[in-house]
């Protein structure tokens, strides 16, 4: 048997991957904090093109496609592929691409966005340089990826020692888990070595997962959001974010 490992497939549990995610705070707020950083540093109006790589359900897709933007959602989970044609209302402007990104044709965009998709991936530095080279010379990539440092440290604070010890490493991966988390700075210290300029970094629920009292991440949901927004970019709270995001600009 190959022990080769695969890029993580949604089929069959792409309603409940749904739910999960954008039926709670913490799918909610992850993207508004998102779609707050994007108009904050693009001007997004001005867009024409986008690439949604791995964009699930088209939660991002249907933001961009209201701005006026042409958006090409690509996702391998054909299921996934319908809740967003669904969702966006089966809009004209709404491309659908039922491919992994290593497979996809060397088009070039305005803004490639890959929001949440790294830590489902095999080889997720190959796929950063793919989406980087599909990014139009002065154009926007918006990458965001799980933390594993902010993984870390939230089970630490669980006293999960032993599996902290054991590198986070288990046996049986639950499907609905991020399998390949990955450490900001190697990221950036990949992204320095590309044809890029980082423009925005931001960590993406830098306090929510840490409240001590988990009914405030909906009783206080607004209070939590403005300090999320007013720390999400400082020293040193945007290196505890669960989710972090950098915005960069193609130079060549």
């Amino acid at each position: 048997m190959s022990s080769e490992r695969h890029d993580q497939n949604f089929d069959s549990i792409a309603s409940k991957f749904e739910q999960n995610i954008y039926g709670t705070s913490k799918g909610r707020l992850r993207h508004e904090l998102l779609h707050h950083r994007l108009a904050q540093n693009i001007d997004l109006p001005a867009i024409r093109t986008v690439l949604d790589a791995g964009g699930g359900t088209g939660e991002m897709s249907k933001v961009l496609l209201d701005k006026g933007a042409n958006v090409t959602l690509s996702d391998i989970s054909n299921e996934t592929l319908s809740i967003a044609k669904h969702k966006c209302g089966n809009s004209a402007s709404l491309s659908l691409l039922h491919s992994d990104i290593l497979a996809l044709p060397p088009t070039e965009y305005d803004l490639v966005i890959c929001h949440a998709v790294l830590e489902w991936l095999s080889d997720p530095f190959s796929n950063i340089e793919k989406l980087i080279g599909m990014t139009k010379i002065g154009g926007y990539f918006s990458l965001t990826f799980f933390n594993k440092d902010a993984q870390m440290m939230g089970n630490l604070l669980y006293g999960n020692f032993d599996y902290v010890k054991q590198g986070m490493q288990v046996k049986n991966r639950v499907r609905l888990s991020p399998n390949n988390p990955l450490r900001p700075k190697d990221v950036i210290d990949f992204l320095h070595q590309q044809k890029v300029t980082m423009t925005s970094m931001a960590g993406i629920r830098c306090i929510h997962d840490y409240l001590k009292d988990p009914t405030m991440q909906q009783s206080h949901y607004e209070q939590l959001k403005d300090a999320e927004l007013a720390y999400g970019d400082k020293e040193p709270f945007m290196w505890l974010g669960k989710y972090f995001h950098i915005i960069m600009r193609r130079d060549a």
